[in-house]
């Protein structure tokens, strides 16, 4: 069965650090595109950032471009998003997804109805 599993979430003061996990069972990643996506109370899903099969290619969300970096990797079936300068308005629920397109292993876009697989998600929240 695919599944997907986030962890590292928790509450930060603002300025500090988390870094997140997505861990992949019943599939091999290195094929998949993965992203992370956040979803705030009363606000809709949004993406965050998305790195390709091969991890040569990410792209960010310009709210975290700077702060926030996606890498994976394949041996261990894991991504990563280590998330720096953390402020208020970045608490959310993270999710992670996976994508699985003739491109993925190349390419990705931070596109929520591009992905395929969805996890529970992890809390963050920044908060002093």
């Amino acid at each position: 069965q695919l599944q997907l599993v986030e962890s590292g979430g928790g509450l930060v003061q603002p300025g500090g650090s988390l870094r997140l996990s997505c861990v992949a069972s019943g599939f091999t990643l290195d094929d998949y595109a993965v992203g992370w996506f956040r979803q705030a109370p009363g606000k809709e899903r949004e993406g965050v950032s998305c790195i390709s099969g091969s991890g040569g290619s990410t792209n960010y969300a310009d709210s975290v471009k700077g702060r926030f970096t996606i890498s994976r990797d394949n041996a261990k079936n894991t991504v990563y998003l280590q998330m720096n300068s953390l402020k208020p308005e970045d608490t959310a629920v993270y999710y992670c997804a996976a994508e699985v397109a003739y491109y993925s292993r190349t390419y990705c876009r931070i596109s929520l109805s591009d992905f395929d697989y969805w996890g529970q998600g992890t809390q963050v929240t920044v908060s002093s």
